[in-house]
């Protein structure tokens, strides 16, 4: 299943397909008992998926079969042992995807000729995601980061390894020399190498850096490389052969501390923004300021979602399930910002106090 959506891999999915381009969302669950029914739903969800295509005139027969075999394949590569909150399918002739979102989706099936993008946008807007660096003499170890933890990232040739000769780490800490690895031109080399690499994957993924390793080896990195220069230096030892749990563990105080931050930046913009009246609040109003790309800062409450009507002229508020009603109109409002150019950020729950759950600074 995928998780990194980079700007290549948005434009690839938002490339127009021979129709139909099948898009199957389906919300699943993390833990015991909410996930009992994940798999029935979802061989449900991808049933109403080919029987959309089997009632629809517009596609032939032979193009059915093919992308019902996809979505089969599809099925077969799913393993709900570690689902998030939200699966995407997408499926079209001759390919198909699985994403895994740490967010909920609503359980629909689009046939278009595009691929249904808007969830994964939301999904990993809210997520946060940043890359770690782990440094030590012998090895360097990428980590992909997200809102509650992180996962080794096999990309771009990490995890970065050389033999090292009588590298015994508990021994030079014992006679105090631990640094002294640090100081050797081998060593010097192994993290320009570890710079070009780290690099080449923030072009082709750009997001935060954070750097762990010992205060000697931080600063090499910054002596030797540039593409790591500004990243955030967290001075802790041993995670490079650590465990993801580790890692996170010594991340969290540096990512907790910058959201509140972070919070705090939102609340003084919206403040400033309703005494100069260029606020807006609700999906209503947001809905059409977003579509004018009149959206300067969005921000939404982590788990705000409603669902909606489109009455013409403006939205009006719907129950699940009504005919044809918008379950995901947050994650609609969000992409159109991102595409205009608007700063996103998701907040706590209850940050937006009266604006219920989403609100923004306006342009003009």
């Amino acid at each position: 299943m995928e998780h990194v959506l980079s700007p290549a891999i948005l434009a690839e999915l938002r490339r127009p397909r021979p129709y139909p381009a099948v898009s199957v969302l389906t919300p699943t669950h993390r833990r015991e008992p909410d996930n009992a029914q994940d798999q029935v739903r979802l061989r449900n969800v991808v049933a109403e998926a080919k029987r959309q295509l089997e009632a629809d005139p517009a596609v032939s027969r032979e193009r059915r079969a093919e992308v019902c075999r996809h979505l089969d394949r599809a099925l077969s590569e799913i393993d709900l042992t570690h689902a998030e909150d939200g699966l995407v399918i997408f499926a079209a002739p001759g390919e198909h995807q699985v994403w895994s979102l740490a967010r909920p989706v609503p359980e629909r099936v689009v046939l278009s000729d595009t691929f249904l993008t808007r969830n994964l946008v939301s999904a990993q807007t809210a997520e946060r995601p940043f890359w770690a660096l782990s440094l030590a003499a012998d090895r360097v170890t990428l980590w992909n980061g997200g809102v509650d933890r992180v996962t080794e990232a096999r990309v771009g040739g990490f995890p970065l390894t050389r033999r090292v000769e009588n590298f015994d780490p508990e021994r030079q800490q014992r006679v105090g020399d631990l640094p002294s690895a640090f100081r050797e031109e081998r060593t010097r080399q192994f993290l320009r190498e570890t710079d070009t690499a780290v690099g080449a994957v923030l072009r082709d993924h750009p997001r935060r850096l954070y750097v762990t390793g010992e205060p000697a080896a931080l600063s090499l990195l910054d002596e030797v490389g540039s593409a790591a220069k500004g990243a955030v230096h967290v001075p802790h030892g041993g995670l490079a052969h650590g465990t993801p749990e580790a890692v996170w563990q010594a991340l969290r105080p540096v990512l907790e501390e910058e959201a509140r931050g972070s919070a705090d930046a939102v609340a003084r913009a919206l403040e400033t923004a309703r005494g100069r009246r260029a606020f807006a609040a609700g999906v209503d109003e947001l809905w059409q300021s977003a579509r004018d790309g009149r959206v300067r800062l969005l921000a939404v409450e982590e788990n705000y979602r409603v669902t909606v009507q489109d009455a013409g002229d403006h939205l009006v508020l719907a129950a699940d399930g009504d005919l044809d009603s918008r379950e995901d109109i947050v994650d609609e409002i969000v992409e159109q910002c991102l595409e205009t150019g608007a700063d996103v950020r998701f907040v706590p729950d209850g940050t937006l106090g009266e604006a219920e759950g989403i609100a923004g600074v306006l342009r003009y």
